[in-house]
């Protein structure tokens, strides 16, 4: 994998914030608690906000943690915010056990995001054609899902025999999973938990992509760029800047 002299860079800065991290752990509990739930119910937002959800954060954060219903939200933007708490959860939970990561762990994070909302699909690979609006890429055709997912992860799994960076291995997870987009629906969350899974797994920290109006066309116009031209650079940048805005958080939190 050959690799520009930014992203070089980048990456040495993301293992030098993670050494400083790791100095650092294990992390003061109930303290670290708290404001761990709150960077998750932060995640959850913006995660959600990507893919049209309405909620404020502070509207995310009473669904999530106090059960209350807000008027004027429809039932399915309550339940993506405590379906993607619920799918935290699972991603951390998998990542501090050594539990393989593969299909059925995909299928796993899905069926999460889908629970209540969509009992059919939620865990199973589409069936049907798909178009993503605003985007000229034409996702895989539904009988070259399977073989397209399996392909994904023996390329996944050369790549840590490879000792390709986490972080980037990280980014092709999340890249890759969204051009096949083998669900119905829930793919973009689908794949930025897969891609926290591995950065997890791997000693890192959650990234949380913004989704503010600006942001969306950035990490859209690289993904776009990623799927029509092959040029996976921007998408790569886009992640590893965003480990390190979120390690340099970190870092200023336990300050």
């Amino acid at each position: 994998m050959t690799m520009n002299e930014n992203i070089k860079k980048l990456l040495i800065e993301v293992d030098v914030l993670k050494e400083q991290l790791s100095t650092l752990r294990p992390l003061p509990g109930e303290a670290l608690r708290k404001i761990q739930d709150a960077l998750d119910i932060e995640y959850t937002y913006e995660s959600n906000r990507i893919e049209g959800n309405t909620l404020t954060l502070q509207e995310t954060a009473l669904v999530v943690n106090e059960g209350v219903t807000i008027s004027g939200k429809s039932m399915r933007e309550h339940l993506e915010a405590i379906n993607h708490t619920e799918a935290i959860n699972y991603i951390k939970d998998i990542a501090k056990r050594d539990i393989e990561i593969n299909e059925r762990t995909i299928k796993e994070i899905h069926s999460l995001i889908l629970h209540g909302i969509d009992r059919e699909n939620a865990g199973r690979y589409r069936t049907v054609p798909v178009m993503i609006s605003g985007s000229t890429y034409m996702p895989p055709q539904p009988y070259l899902i399977e073989k397209q997912m399996e392909d994904f992860m023996i390329r996944f799994k050369q790549m840590e025999v490879e000792k390709v960076h986490p972080v980037l291995v990280a980014a092709y997870l999340h890249d890759e999973l969204v051009r096949i987009h083998p669900f119905i629906d829930g793919n973009g969350r689908t794949s930025r938990l897969l891609m926290n899974l591995y950065l997890l797994r791997n000693g890192y920290v959650i990234i949380t992509l913004k989704g503010s109006n600006d942001a969306k066309v950035g990490y859209y116009k690289a993904l776009e760029k990623s799927h029509t031209e092959h040029l996976t650079e921007d998408f790569q940048q886009l992640v590893v800047e965003a480990e390190i805005v979120a390690l340099q958080r970190y870092l200023s939190i336990m300050a």
